[in-house]
């Protein structure tokens, strides 16, 4: 079994949602190892017990990262990407759309999250089929869940839609949802799609291109497929 762990990050440009493919033998000690990462930066810079490995809020230094200094944030990513990237058997999975040519192409679009959640779905059934295992998605806590739900169930029997339809055989159950707070593996695919979109935002400066760059590399090497749809580009 593959559990599945699912998250959001988007600009004003750019919808993604990430995927962290891990093997249920896999999944505990992953699991430990980042409650250490967290172990460690409460005992080295003094951090909240209870604080939560959230990419935004590490990066910019909000909610209980809010007094933590800079380098010493970084140096906290750096260790729980490098302890992701470590387990040799996870697998990500990443999808984007371009928002303004979604809305440009479509008189009435479906919302973003629905059209890259479908894109992830078809990706993680895929993966799953390769490797001949199941995989149960738990995806962080969203608005209209229970819509979501449904369009796994009509996914199942018609297919996703779009110019590569998948009829999804390999998701098990339904799809689950749980706050990030109580997980700390859809803690670790909030850091990883987090990192991701902020390697896709264009004027960043040269030093925070390369911090982005060397955590990445960290995460890279489990990359098993990535690619932002331009609505508004010819499909080949």
């Amino acid at each position: 079994m593959l559990l599945t762990y699912v998250d959001e990050s988007f600009t004003a440009r750019i919808y993604w949602i990430g995927a962290l493919l891990v093997p249920d033998a896999a999944a505990m000690r992953l699991s430990e190892a980042l409650d250490q990462v967290v172990v460690d930066a409460v005992k080295t810079y003094g951090v909240p017990v209870d604080v939560e490995l959230h990419g935004y809020d590490i990066f910019h230094g909000r909610k209980r990262w809010r007094g933590v200094p800079p380098r010493a944030r970084i140096a906290v990513y750096k260790a729980a990407m490098s302890t992701i990237g470590a387990e040799e058997e996870v697998a990500i999975i990443l999808r984007g759309v371009k928002r303004e040519q979604l809305a440009k192409r479509y008189a009435h679009p479906r919302p973003a999250h629905e059209v890259v959640l479908s894109h992830v779905l078809e990706r993680i059934d895929g993966y799953a089929a390769s490797r001949e295992e199941y995989a149960l998605v738990i995806a962080d806590e969203v608005h209209d869940q229970a819509a979501h739900r449904a369009d796994l169930t009509r996914y199942r029997v018609s297919g996703t839609g779009g110019y590569r339809s998948r009829r999804l055989t390999q998701i098990v159950d339904t799809l689950h949802f749980a706050p990030s707070h109580a997980s700390r593996l859809v803690q670790a695919v909030d850091l990883v799609t987090f990192l991701f979109q902020r390697l896709e935002l264009s004027g960043a400066d040269a030093r925070a291109a390369a911090v982005n760059e060397q955590l990445w590399a960290f995460v890279e090497p489990r990359r098993y497929h990535s690619w932002c749809w331009d609505p508004m580009a010819t499909q080949s």
